[in-house]
């Protein structure tokens, strides 16, 4: 039996201690061997406030899963690859195109693996959705991604800034399943971005796609109250597929196909010690080539301005 791969968390925050630190201990063939994080550290786990401390200390690691936001990513992944070690990027991969392409050139020449994970490819249901628009293409799609950013981001200001990415925070987990399951390759056709006043990034997004065959609608809305929406809607011969509960949940006509529990972190990580293991690298851009666009092809509307605190 291989050696279990060491891991570092770089960051130690809420996406890590969620998700990160339970589905290490429960993955088979990864073990947490150090912490680099500001503001946190972990009882009896070699804790460090930088990568470069971390990378410079008399601690054995192997790999690390990057969970720091996407600004200011690229220069802690460039320093684990030089040092030779594989790395893991919490979505999105990074704040641009081009820095993930230059790390995944600097993963081939070290040799080493990069993984650009998107957990929500691995909700329960995502695989058979996929299985079932292989055979029955749709003629048209809607996603409707709808969520409050007050109570799943609370004071986290660097989502509202260049390269935080707003409201697609959450539309890529969208836009990952979509690429996903639909067989047909999609184009960017119309972007309406909605700017609230006092903010670098969208709070709302509306957006058009076409393919052969298929049309996609998305709206993206962070300003959703009550029952939190995340739906994607496949018109197609067989029927109204219905990917629902972000991918947790799958009706065919209303008839119920799959549903399953969520275990999106498992099989990313049970994804990254298969990679590491066969000495390769999993660097799928698509989703964020399509935010990218979003925000070519934009156009802009101004809202009112958005406070964390509600008056």
């Amino acid at each position: 039996m291989s050696a279990a791969i060491r891991l570092a968390i770089v960051g130690l925050g809420k996406i890590a201690r969620d998700q990160h630190l339970p589905a290490i201990a429960a993955t088979d063939g990864v073990e947490l061997a150090a912490i680099a994080s500001r503001n946190a550290a972990l009882d009896g786990v070699p804790s460090f406030a930088t990568i470069e401390e971390l990378l410079a200390a008399d601690v054995s690691v192997d790999a690390v899963a990057l969970c720091t936001p996407p600004q200011g990513r690229f220069e802690q992944a460039h320093a684990a690859l030089h040092a030779g070690l594989h790395v893991f990027l919490e979505k999105p991969p990074g704040a641009t195109l081009a820095e993930i392409l230059i790390l995944e050139k600097l993963a081939r020449l070290k040799g080493v693996t990069l993984f650009a994970s998107w957990h929500s490819r691995f909700a329960p249901c995502v695989g058979a959705a996929r299985t079932l628009l292989a055979d029955n293409p749709p003629s048209h799609v809607r996603v409707t991604w709808k969520e409050d950013v007050r109570h799943w981001h609370p004071g986290q200001q660097w989502i509202w800034e260049p390269g935080g990415l707003g409201v697609f925070d959450p539309g890529i987990n969208a836009l990952s399943i979509l690429t996903a399951i639909v067989p047909q390759a999609l184009r960017l056709d119309r972007s309406d971005l909605s700017f609230p006043a006092n903010r670098a990034a969208p709070i709302a997004a509306s957006l058009g796609f076409s393919g052969e065959a298929v049309t996609v609608e998305a709206e993206f809305d962070w300003r959703q109250t009550g029952p939190q929406i995340w739906d994607i809607e496949a018109q197609t011969r067989a029927g109204t597929l219905l990917l629902s509960e972000g991918g947790a949940r799958l009706t065919l006509d209303g008839d119920e196909i799959a549903a399953g529990e969520d275990a999106e972190y498992r099989g990313l990580y049970a994804r990254f010690v298969e990679l590491v293991r066969g000495g390769q690298r999993d660097v799928d851009v698509e989703p964020l080539v399509h935010v990218a666009d979003a925000f070519m092809l934009g156009r802009r509307h101004a809202v009112e301005a958005f406070e964390d605190e509600v008056a």
